[in-house]
C-alpha cells in the first residue's frame, strides 16, 4: 500500500517542478495563444482600404505602427451589437488586415479616431473588439491613408 502512494508522490512532484520551472519559450508560446493584440507579419498580411490595396512601404509602414501599439482596454461585444461595431456611426472607412494565426483566417477592421484606435477582430465565427494607443498610426498613416482614398 505505501509503495503506490510513494510512487504517486514522486510522480506528482516531478509535475509539479515540470510545470512551475517551464523554459521561457515554452511560457512565451503559451502566452502567444492568448495574446489578443498579437503582431502580424508583412508576409502573410493584406491591406486594404476601401477596396484599394495597400503595396511595398505603405503596406510594411502600417503594419509596423499596428505592431507598436499600446493595448488600451477590451471591449466587450454582447450579442446583438456586433454590427454597431464592425459598422461604427463615426468610425470612416476602416483599414482591413487580412492575415492568418495558424490555419485560422482572421480579419482586423482597424478605425482610426484622433485620440485612439479601434480595432475589430473576426475569425470563426467570434468577433473582439479592442482599443490601442499608436500616435504614429493616428498621425502619420492617415495622409497615406487619405492618398489612397
Amino acid at each position: 500500500m505505501t509503495l503506490p502512494i510513494l510512487i504517486l508522490t514522486i510522480l506528482l512532484a516531478l509535475l509539479k517542478i515540470l510545470v512551475t520551472c517551464l523554459p521561457t519559450d515554452a511560457v512565451n508560446w503559451i502566452i502567444s495563444k492568448f495574446k489578443l493584440h498579437s503582431e502580424l507579419s508583412d508576409a502573410n498580411a493584406i491591406v486594404t482600404i476601401d477596396g484599394k490595396r495597400l503595396e511595398g512601404e505603405d503596406k510594411i509602414q502600417v503594419i509596423n505602427y499596428f505592431n507598436k501599439a499600446k493595448f488600451l482596454k477590451k471591449n466587450h461585444i454582447f450579442p446583438g451589437n456586433e454590427q454597431l461595431f464592425l459598422h461604427p456611426e463615426n468610425g470612416g472607412t476602416p483599414l482591413v488586415i487580412d492575415t492568418k494565426r495558424g490555419k485560422t483566417d482572421v480579419r482586423l477592421f482597424v478605425y482610426i479616431y484622433n485620440d485612439h484606435v479601434d480595432v475589430v477582430k473576426q475569425y470563426k465565427k467570434k468577433l473582439i473588439a479592442y482599443s490601442l494607443l499608436s500616435d504614429s498610426l493616428q498621425e502619420r498613416s492617415m495622409p497615406v491613408i487619405r492618398d489612397i482614398v
